[in-house]
């Protein structure tokens, strides 16, 4: 079931115009940490909050928009107004409306799932947006490195709950960034050993940064997608 409300709070802060930070810093609140808390938190809680009890579709669809207002909080100097996000849900969330205070009260339930800890400095866009940055100062090849193409990239790769959970966000970024170099850069221009360079920078194994990326490129171009001989 997670993969809807990913999808939806991908559409959403497309809606909103959020930087990338703000959707990566949402996505990784709402998929990586909130949404597998939830069951546990509602179990071990006999006076959860209504919007808990039950937790239907709709009220997910309000979590999500609240990951965003929070992360809009940690990272925009000029934050969401809730009445943005309320406009929004009036618009996406068909059915339930939420009033402007169920949204505060949903921001306490969200915080209180998460033990109120709102760091968002490990996640995945970090990690790659530096490794991006770096990649550009020492390989020329780096110009052809198309940005938004890596983020359409991250946005599969947190669709995909088995990879995006199961594995950490240095590795991800790293994975992210070869997948990216793989699909953008011409292939008469892969003059950059971006693997070997990759591997030293983020101390990630080089076999586990081609088992995900070959993850990737399949989820992208297919299962019979491979990556032996390809020489990057």
């Amino acid at each position: 079931m997670r993969l809807p409300f990913v999808e939806f709070l991908i559409q959403s802060t497309q809606e909103l115009d959020v930087g990338p930070i703000v959707k990566y810093a949402a996505l990784s609140l709402f998929a990586d940490r909130f949404y597998p808390s939830l069951s546990r938190f509602a179990q071990g809680n006999d006076k959860a909050n209504w919007l808990l009890q039950p937790i239907r579709e709709s009220n997910l669809q309000l979590f999500a928009l609240i990951s965003i207002w929070i992360s809009s909080k940690i990272h925009d100097s000029c934050p969401l107004p809730v009445k943005c996000l309320k406009f929004l849900g009036d618009t996406t969330i068909k059915e339930q409306h939420f009033t402007t205070r169920d949204f505060l009260e949903a921001e306490v339930v969200f915080l209180q799932v998460l033990d109120f800890e709102i760091g968002t400095a490990n996640n995945a866009f970090v990690f790659f947006e530096e490794l991006y940055i770096q990649f550009k100062g020492v390989a020329k090849v780096g110009e052809l490195l198309n940005f938004e193409a890596c983020m359409d990239i991250m946005d599969l790769v947190y669709e995909k709950e088995e990879t995006s959970l199961l594995h950490s966000s240095r590795l991800l970024a790293a994975s992210i960034l070869v997948a990216s170099y793989v699909i953008t850069v011409p292939k008469k221009k892969w003059e950059f050993p971006v693997l070997p360079w990759v591997k030293f920078v983020t101390s990630c194994e080089e076999e586990h940064i081609i088992r995900l990326v070959t993850d990737i490129l399949k989820h992208v171009f297919g299962p019979s997608c491979l990556l032996q001989g390809t020489g990057f």
